[in-house]
């Protein structure tokens, strides 16, 4: 049985009446660029996460970029962000002639140390990115106290988590800035690339606003140096579309991490995490003897299940695993192999800002993202957790 990784097809085929008519609709209107459909998602989007505004950009990485462009961070600037993450966040630092801090991750929910990141504050220090990692909010309180203490701006990194929520708040829409991605993997996944900046301030959203033209207001008179980071319409009416059944898609994701977490959590040498992660509490994470553990769902948050990651434990297996699970027809992949720091594009920084990620160093060699998209059937997940038993069985 052939158990792909990710199936755009599964869900979207289903979908070709609908995308067709939305096709249809912005051909006949002859709007190409802006216009009423990027409207309409932004407000969209805005209202589903609960935010004020909804900025339509060109991709997940630029909304990035164009919210450090908005918070004037630059050269001289020093902005942490986790290291283990996906280049884009530390890419767009770099962008700005800041400089990238990497913060350690925890090793419970993937996400930010904050216990590391207050170490690594300095006078330099403008902003923090934490990064909802694989579907799940990082720690927000403690992001925004650290923020509150030392004057940061918080940029929320959700490009993975459009619609996850923390203490009942949407991730995204806490933040000075929050971002997310449209690219065909994610949740909310779009027919190429494209991405959206929310934020509740009037003043930053329109200076986002002004940004993506180029840094033009009115049209050829430029206050700025911008880009050209704005969303097709045709992206935004294709979005609108599936947009409107992400309630189902984040409900299927749910489902199926419950059925794999109680499925592999009855083999010998899997352990379940803990419902509350050790960034929430402070303690320090115990697997024991353990050698795959389950992806934590923190009890605050409301994971949407971008991934699901096991951690591997014990030098080689996790690469073992995956070319067992490959041999039985079951796509896998490793999110990250390397973390920020051990990138030979970031040799170059100060020491300082390289240091301290022993435990996302570890992570890189045990992380493995099983598929979890909402068109898997249990027949798909039995083989699976069948091909994992039959791994551990051997091992």
């Amino acid at each position: 049985m052939k158990v792909p990784l990710l199936d755009v097809n599964a869900q979207n085929l289903p979908l070709e009446e609908e995308l067709t008519a939305a096709f249809t609709r912005v051909l006949h209107s002859g709007r190409f660029i802006m216009g009423p459909e990027v409207e309409a998602l932004e407000a969209e989007v805005a209202e589903f996460v609960g935010a004020r505004h909804g900025i339509g950009v060109t991709s997940g990485t630029d909304a990035i970029l164009v919210a450090l462009m908005a918070l004037g961070i630059g050269p001289g600037d020093e902005v942490l962000c986790p290291t283990f993450t996906f280049f884009a966040t530390a890419g767009c630092i770099s962008r700005t002639g800041a400089t990238p801090v990497f913060v350690d991750a925890c090793p419970g929910c993937f996400n930010l140390d904050l216990d590391d990141a207050a170490r690594k504050v300095t006078p330099r220090t403008r902003a923090v990115i934490p990064v909802h990692l694989f579907g799940q909010s990082a720690e927000m309180d403690a992001v925004m106290a650290l923020a509150r203490e030392h004057d940061l701006h918080v940029i929320e990194d959700g490009a993975q988590a459009i619609g996850a929520r923390y203490r009942g708040r949407g991730c995204g829409a806490m933040g000075d800035f929050g971002t997310y991605s449209f690219f065909p993997s994610k949740n909310l996944g779009g027919f190429g690339d494209g991405g959206m900046v929310v934020c509740n301030d009037d003043d930053l959203a329109e200076r986002a606003r002004i940004l993506r033209m180029h840094g033009s207001k009115p049209k050829y008179f430029h206050r700025e140096v911008g880009g050209n980071f704005r969303l097709d319409p045709l992206q935004a009416a294709l979005l609108r579309v599936k947009l409107r059944r992400y309630g189902d898609y984040t409900r299927a994701r749910q489902e199926n991490a419950a059925y794999y977490t109680g499925k592999l959590s009855a083999l010998q040498g899997v352990v379940a995490a803990p419902a509350r992660c050790c960034c929430a509490d402070g303690r320090e994470e115990s697997p024991g003897e353990a050698r795959v553990v389950l992806p934590t769902c923190c009890e605050h948050n409301e994971h949407i299940w971008n991934q699901f990651t096991l951690r591997v434990r014990g030098e080689g297996r996790r690469d073992a695993l995956r070319e067992h699970l490959g041999t039985h027809g079951i796509g896998s992949e490793i999110y990250y192999p390397l973390t920020m720091d051990q990138q030979e594009c970031f040799a170059n920084l100060p020491e300082r800002s390289r240091t301290g990620n022993e435990r996302a160093h570890l992570l890189a060699t045990e992380a493995l993202s099983l598929p979890i998209y909402p068109e898997l059937t249990r027949e798909m997940q039995d083989h699976v957790v069948t091909t994992l038993a039959e791994f551990l069985g051997a091992d």
